[in-house]
């Protein structure tokens, strides 16, 4: 029996004795019972028939049901304390209503039991409560779920309706034959394109499984019908405010996101970060409470039905969590969380105040000559070694919340693996992603600067089947999940400043919904246009006889084809120019041309320096200033050490770009800023400057980035290997 709560149909005064029998009065100082204290209480028994043929008989079955009976007992206590009648007519309409139903005519009594009550510790709720996740504060949404939760989720909504609703028709509402279909298009890699080019500077291409209709699994027609989207009424004008956003791209990405299908956005900038970032805690936050109003309205029905009735919900994963979200600093997770609290506006942040000391800080030094990206990304705390889980419940937000009882998880890629592959003191354990939803990875561009393995290895361990039950409800948990076959459902958003191949072989072999997905682009106007000054800049084009050979391929090409005259201009010996910058973007390739200038003997009259993202500030000192006095005549830099640091190198007379940056901003900071405050400063006239840039086939997404998107095919298509701009 649950333990007794006091409420309005218990009066004060009933309590039960340690023993844990009920106690019918108030006793005396002497131990004697108050009142009547010979007779019998008879009161819980007026309006049942007991045929007994003596009275010992009687009493013996008034104890055996007093148990049973012990909150109408209770309930009753006071009024015989208090002196009044128990033959006056409210009383008996009280007893009235505490009668059970009569049983009808031919059928046996329900046989009773005799039970002990219980007294439940209370550490031991709160501890059951924990271990599931603040299951009291979900219950309690049960209400505010039924209320604000139209019939759209409904089995009984009609079918074209359902189409509209894509949350419903992508984890709900699907055709079985129709779905295997499209996993094994999926799997043989069979899609139908759909390429387009709706403004002057984006275009859009679509990929669907090649079983699919595009314009069904579309359904974007936002001029006919734009409530195919439905939103939790929090989120309902944020959302539809970026739906109808007057930028394009956006507003064509919020589609896409919140329809969810798989999307690569490849045009992410400084002017549209906080909408994107926006949409994000927008498509996360419904998610979540849209699968949560799901969950506990199944509950709800399933409560309500009979034993004998046999009724199925397949609505949860094997764990809690469902939206993954990955980004490179504290101070990038400190704007996100910031923006998912100003969406939902919970009364009560638990752990804020910790959350603000360990991950936001406002001591940013910067000089006035570092780039805006550069300011943007490392404000704050620039720290990349951060896991955070968090919680909602229907009036709350608990931050570093447990990953098991986590609705959302943001974390870096370096945080996220180590908590994947554990230690010597934690075995490995992924199964808190393996009901992973949603992924969202943000900044992408800054995650490839750091070390995009690990963000390889996060998404090889998504949706892996889960090693352990976690107190799963296994009879609950979708078919899709159980069949290992999440992966194909869940939906995959990747953000980025600019396309580059790791991130487009995500796009090809993880994204794998269903539903489809879509590449957003911006259109290139090139890098090296409008430099501010006039610099002849020279694109040399190698050929590679197959991918894994290329970076033989290029050093073979470097050292044949440039490295002679290289030496022969920068010689000491000779007298030679001073101030070539010998920009080499792969650390890996920056160590193989530092050993070959120190130690090959054509090179033994050329001085030279180097700076590496991992040389120390002494040595970069020491560097710069060796350059800067013509001592060191060539300067070896890194694409990871400009990132890092954004250092403006002064005495640049000549750059050779070892490899194209993947960041296009690169290019124009090295050849324009550079090159450009030297003519500024009279070092150099701008005839005697000159760029050279290395290329190969396989560089098609820098190239374009660099010379713009007319131009770049031109570059890989055409005779000869050499090309000219100024």
């Amino acid at each position: 029996m649950a333990p007794f709560r006091r409420g309005k149909s218990h009066p004060r005064g009933g309590f039960q004795s340690r023993r844990g029998k009920p106690v019918t009065g108030r006793n005396n100082r002497n131990g004697s019972r108050s009142g009547n204290a010979g007779a019998p209480f008879q009161a819980s028994r007026v309006d049942e028939t007991i045929n007994n043929n003596s009275e010992n008989s009687g009493a013996k079955s008034e104890s055996e049901d007093s148990h049973e009976e012990a909150e109408e007992s209770l309930s009753l206590e006071e009024s015989s304390d208090s002196g009044s009648d128990p033959k006056e007519k409210p009383y008996n309409l009280l007893l009235q209503t505490l009668k059970p139903k009569a049983i009808p005519l031919g059928e046996p009594k329900r046989k009773r039991r005799k039970i002990e009550p219980v007294e439940v510790p209370t550490s031991l709720h709160a501890e059951y409560t924990e271990a599931n996740g603040d299951l009291d504060g979900i219950q309690t949404d049960d209400e505010e779920a039924a209320s604000e939760e139209d019939s759209a989720d409904e089995s009984g909504e009609d079918g074209n309706a359902a189409k509209l609703d894509y949350f419903t028709r992508h984890f709900a509402d699907h055709d079985e034959q129709d779905t295997v279909k499209r996993m094994q298009a999926v799997t043989e890699k069979l899609w139908v394109a759909e390429n387009s080019r709706p403004g002057a500077s984006w275009s859009v291409m679509r990929r669907y499984p090649k079983t699919s209709q595009g314009s069904e699994l579309n359904g974007h027609d936002n001029k006919s019908r734009p409530l195919g989207f439905k939103f939790k009424p929090k989120f309902e004008k944020a959302a539809r405010e970026l739906l109808s956003a007057p930028n394009e791209p956006l507003k064509q990405l919020s589609a896409s996101v919140l329809s969810y299908q798989d999307v690569l956005f490849s045009a992410r900038s400084l002017e549209n970060a906080e909408e994107v970032r926006r949409l994000a805690g927008v498509h996360a936050l419904n998610h979540v409470f849209r699968t949560r109003d799901r969950v506990l309205k199944n509950s709800a029905r399933l409560s309500k039905i009979d034993h004998d009735e046999e009724l199925e919900f397949r609505d949860q994963g094997f764990t809690r969590p469902k939206v993954l979200m990955l980004m490179p600093t504290r101070n990038s997770c400190v704007k996100m969380v910031d923006a998912i609290i100003a969406l939902c506006e919970p009364e009560q942040q638990e752990n804020k105040k910790r959350f603000q000391e360990t991950f936001a800080r406002v001591d940013d030094n910067f000089s006035p000559d570092k780039a805006e990206d550069f300011k943007d990304l490392f404000a704050g705390n620039d720290d990349d070694m951060f896991r955070l889980g968090l919680k909602f419940t229907r009036k709350a937000v608990k931050i570093f919340s447990h990953f098991y009882s986590s609705d959302i998880i943001l974390a870096s890629p370096l945080g996220l693996r180590t908590a994947l592959s554990g230690d010597k003191k934690k075995k490995q354990d992924y199964d808190f992603v393996s009901s992973i939803e949603v992924v969202i990875v943000d900044q992408s561009e800054a995650l490839l600067m750091q070390n995009w393995e690990h963000v390889e290895y996060i998404f090889e361990h998504l949706n892996l089947q889960s090693k352990e039950a976690h107190g799963c409800d296994f009879s609950r948990v979708r078919s899709w999940y159980l069949d290992g076959h999440a992966r194909y459902f869940r939906q995959t958003v990747l953000l980025s400043a600019f396309n580059f191949p790791s991130l487009n072989r995500l796009y090809t072999q993880n994204m794998l919904n269903i539903d489809g997905k879509v590449k957003i682009s911006a259109i290139c106007n090139g890098a090296m246009i409008d430099m501010g000054v006039p610099i002849k800049q020279t694109f040399s084009r190698f050929e590679i006889a197959d991918p894994a050979s290329e970076p033989d391929d290029r050093f073979n090409y470097f050292t044949s084809a440039i490295l002679p005259s290289l030496v022969k201009t920068s010689s000491q010996a000779l007298g030679g120019q001073q101030g070539t910058l010998l920009f080499v973007p792969l650390y890996a390739d920056f160590v193989r041309m530092r050993n070959y200038l120190a130690s090959s003997s054509s090179t033994q009259n050329v001085s030279f320096g180097s700076i590496s993202e991992y040389a120390s500030v002494k040595e970069v000192a020491r560097a710069r200033s060796h350059f800067l006095t013509g001592r060191h005549s060539i300067l070896l830099y890194t694409e990871r050490a400009h990132h890092f640091r954004r250092y403006r190198l002064r005495g640049v007379k000549r750059v050779i770009l070892y490899g194209l940056p993947e960041n296009p901003l690169f290019y124009r900071e090295i050849v324009g800023e550079f090159l450009g405050s030297s003519i500024a400063q009279a070092a150099v006239e701008s005839h005697r400057t000159s760029v050279r840039c290395l290329f190969s086939k396989l560089d098609l997404l820098k190239l374009e980035r660099i010379v713009g998107s007319e131009r770049y095919l031109s570059l890989l298509s055409e005779k000869g290997d050499m090309f000219d701009f100024t």
